[in-house]
């Protein structure tokens, strides 16, 4: 008897289709309780760990030992390293005093991620930031590094802005977290000479960095965006939409020191956008003024009696990391790989990949 073949249309493609994300979820939540599972037991190994070198007395031979016993029964495991052993200890100690909620927070990272974070963060509140920032953002364990390394933690929400007094709750407060100061664009390299239109199209060209270090929920809408008002055209320097904040969000260049005059003309692109571009739904159009310097009490005063709502940081086109955090950084490769991953056809897109370790 001949094979038969059957022919292959619109039904058992859309049939396919479901049963490829049906086996990725099937995957994802396979992956998911797998590593609960190990933190589970990394983290009663690590309590057992301490309970026994506190009790009984046990010296740090206890750990080698242990390593030793381990790796001899379970060779095909690759968690019972001398080194894995000792942070397993570390990680258990650096939570411990942690309520619950947290424990179980970092209970849901990759163990890559988790040992990045407790290796890289100096307290139990810069991680636990980190934590939940990774969860939110889907963060590879190589963009984790590169936000710590960049001290994310420290720059998140430190602009100076009008956010609480022209932003209802908690709009204000969110939009206020969008922020950071200062922006660190060491991705690229800028002659000394150069302006705004050259600092402009350099961020456009690497707009993969610039929306890695703008933060989640940026969409880029453009540059020298044109705005008609009376007689006269203007030009923004660079657009985008918020998808969390729900709101078109006027970015200005200055490659000088900020004077008071700069948010007067942000203003007036932020007054023009929320007259020609907001539609039903969005919320108040934001302008984030980008400037080589600032002084923090001058900026304050300008932005005292300005309605729309602005927020003033500085940029740094380079920055000096400690020697033991150069060699973690991931290449512009990796992050253009994580920042475009399931941007392309294909059924590969319903599957959401758990976080990389």
């Amino acid at each position: 008897m001949s094979e038969q073949f059957i022919v292959v249309g619109e039904d058992y493609n859309n049939w396919l289709k479901d049963l490829k994300r049906r086996i990725c979820y099937v995957q994802l939540k396979a992956a998911i309780s797998v590593n609960r599972e190990l933190l589970q037991f990394y983290w009663e190994l690590g309590a057992d760990i301490v309970q026994k070198q506190t009790n009984a007395q046990w010296g740090d031979g206890l750990l080698r030992q242990l390593s030793i016993d381990l790796m001899a029964e379970f060779p095909e495991m690759k968690g019972f390293s001398l080194s894995n052993i000792k942070y397993v200890k570390k990680w258990y100690l650096f939570y411990n005093k942690a309520d619950i909620k947290s424990q179980q927070l970092v209970g849901q990272l990759p163990w890559g991620h988790n040992i990045a974070i407790m290796s890289k963060c100096k307290d139990c509140n810069e991680a636990l930031y980190y934590a939940q920032q990774t969860l939110q953002n889907n963060w590879s364990r190589a963009v984790l590094v590169h936000q710590i390394a960049s001290g994310l933690y420290q720059r998140e929400g430190k602009a100076i802005s009008n956010f609480a007094l022209t932003l209802p709750q908690p709009q204000s407060d969110l939009a206020l977290q969008t922020l950071k100061d200062p922006y660190i664009f060491d991705f690229l390299t800028m002659t000394k000479g150069y302006n705004e239109l050259d600092l402009e199209k350099a961020l456009v060209d690497h707009i993969t960095h610039f929306l890695l270090e703008l933060g989640a929920g940026f969409a880029y809408m453009g540059r020298q965006v044109p705005l008609h008002v009376g007689e006269r055209d203007f030009f923004i320097d660079l657009l985008f939409y918020h998808s969390r904040l729900h709101c078109h969000v006027v970015i200005e260049l200055k490659t000088v020191e900020f004077e008071p005059e700069h948010t007067g003309k942000l203003n007036f692109y932020i007054k023009a956008i929320d007259e020609q571009l907001r539609k039903i739904g969005d919320e108040p159009t934001i302008g984030i003024l980008l400037c080589k310097g600032k002084d923090k009490l001058v900026a304050e005063y300008a932005l005292s009696d300005i309605h729309k709502p602005i927020g003033v940081s500085e940029y740094e086109l380079t920055r000096s990391l400690p020697e033991n955090l150069k060699g973690s950084l991931p290449s512009i490769e990796e992050i253009e790989w994580e920042m475009s991953r399931g941007e392309g056809g294909g059924d590969e897109r319903v599957c959401k990949k758990p976080l990389n370790d």
